[in-house]
């Protein structure tokens, strides 16, 4: 059982949510929250397995509410849900600790697999959506973007390492970056494991958000 922390500052979205959750047997929603400051405290309360965050709300908004919860170091996980022709806010998100972000239109069996995924450790780049997000929102990556060359983080990966870094920032997954290097797919997670781990990376997507800054990556590379 998947528990859920539902969070939207618009009731009628809330609802629909909440009836979509409800209607299958492997998540539970223990919440429902109508802006950040609230959903950082039923956050600490209820320590839900994965909070789903709007991104625009008045007052505490969902980028600082996603890192509150984060920084807390509890066991929630957040996924942010966004309007892709509104908000600008996905790239600060990430950085303040998401776990992945989906479109509000994305289809049901979509948004369940994205909370099945994030619940689970992973997080939610390879669907094609996200993809595409990463490539909008690369023009909004800070201006001091550095090459890397000097930051311990990079120099302590082997080759083969930052090779991995690179593909995770390409949004592949274990499979196809196994198919691509001629590795098990046990190999390649260990190989991200120690990776996440050398970068300070909390999960894939902070590695992908960690490529796209230090230029190891762009958009639509393949």
């Amino acid at each position: 059982m998947t528990t859920v922390l539902i969070v939207d500052d618009q009731p009628l979205q809330r609802f629909g949510f909440r009836m979509l959750l409800d209607s299958v047997p492997e998540t539970q929603v223990v919440g429902e929250a109508a802006h950040g400051a609230e959903a950082v405290r039923m956050a600490a309360e209820l320590r839900p397995d994965v909070v789903l965050m709007d991104v625009r709300m008045p007052g505490v908004d969902g980028i600082e509410a996603t890192r509150r919860i984060t920084a807390a170091g509890d066991r929630s996980r957040v996924l942010v849900l966004t309007t892709f022709d509104l908000d600008e806010y996905v790239h600060a998100a990430l950085h303040a600790g998401a776990s992945g972000f989906l479109l509000k239109d994305v289809r049901p069996e979509e948004l369940l697999a994205g909370i099945r995924a994030v619940a689970a450790g992973d997080a939610v780049i390879a669907p094609a959506p996200t993809r595409r997000l990463l490539e909008e929102f690369a023009e909004h990556i800070p201006s001091h973007r550095r090459s890397g060359a000097e930051d311990p983080r990079l120099t302590s990966l082997t080759d083969r390492e930052r090779e991995i870094l690179v593909a995770i920032g390409k949004g592949w997954t274990n499979g196809e970056i196994a198919g691509r290097f001629v590795l098990s797919e046990s190999t390649v997670k260990t190989h991200v494991g120690r990776v996440l781990a050398k970068i300070g990376a909390r999960d894939r997507v902070q590695a992908v958000i960690f490529a796209y800054d230090f230029g190891l990556t762009r958009p639509g590379a393949g």
